[in-house]
């Protein structure tokens, strides 16, 4: 199993009993949060537009965009260890779309009604929140072969960045209660490791695939 998978598969499941449990502490937790940021606000709007602005530039569908380009791309060199990133990257970035709206259909959870900007469907998970650490992580992985040194630790700390600059941005608009990005976060970690076999299993090389010669033991 992956490092990290069982403690992002509790995360999750701690949430997501609780939000169906309707957990007392957890909703005490989550509005002492939320109460505060809708007040501060209400009263400076030009703060709910900027994290507006930067929840919709990060927003999930730009990051799905980029992966299909990168996809389409290697999906060209027609080379079997391009197909097998494609396909990694087709797994996670894109299927999370699918696990947000089935997840949100099945939990139904409803927005909080400080909401200080419009959004229409349910709040468990969150979706901004699962799709960028999907997509975030995934790409790190994707692109790890091509990162070394200083470039990989400067890559990691922007992507971490990105993810938790939109999950926070997603509670300060109050459209999401912070639990609801924790589940997307662990939710989207655990999918991108649960994938992960796709990306690192034994390439398949031209000899591997040719017949042992007679008389030969594999």
């Amino acid at each position: 199993m992956q490092a990290g998978a069982v403690p992002a598969a509790a995360v999750f499941l701690l949430a997501l009993a609780g939000v169906l449990g309707r957990w007392e502490w957890m909703e005490n937790a989550d509005w002492a949060v939320l109460d505060p940021l809708y007040r501060y606000g209400v009263a400076h709007p030009g703060w709910v537009t900027a994290w507006d602005v930067l929840c919709t530039v990060f927003h999930p569908a730009v990051f799905r965009l980029i992966a299909l380009i990168w996809i389409v791309y290697l999906l060209m060199g027609r080379r079997p260890d391009r197909y097998r990133v494609a396909l990694f990257l087709a797994a996670t970035v894109e299927f999370s779309a699918l696990i947000v709206v089935f997840a949100k259909a099945v939990v139904s959870r409803p927005r909080p009604v400080t909401a200080l900007v419009p959004e229409f469907s349910s709040s468990f998970p969150s979706g901004h929140a699962l799709g960028t650490a999907v997509a975030v992580t995934a790409m790190l992985f994707a692109a790890s072969p091509w990162l070394r040194g200083r470039w990989r630790s400067a890559a990691i700390a922007i992507g971490v960045l990105i993810v938790v600059a939109v999950g926070v941005g997603r509670v300060v608009l109050n459209v999401h209660h912070p639990s609801d990005v924790l589940a997307g976060w662990a939710l989207g970690y655990l999918w991108v490791l649960v994938c992960l076999p796709i990306l690192t299993s034994r390439r398949v090389t031209v000899v591997d695939e040719k017949p042992a010669a007679p008389g030969t033991a594999p």
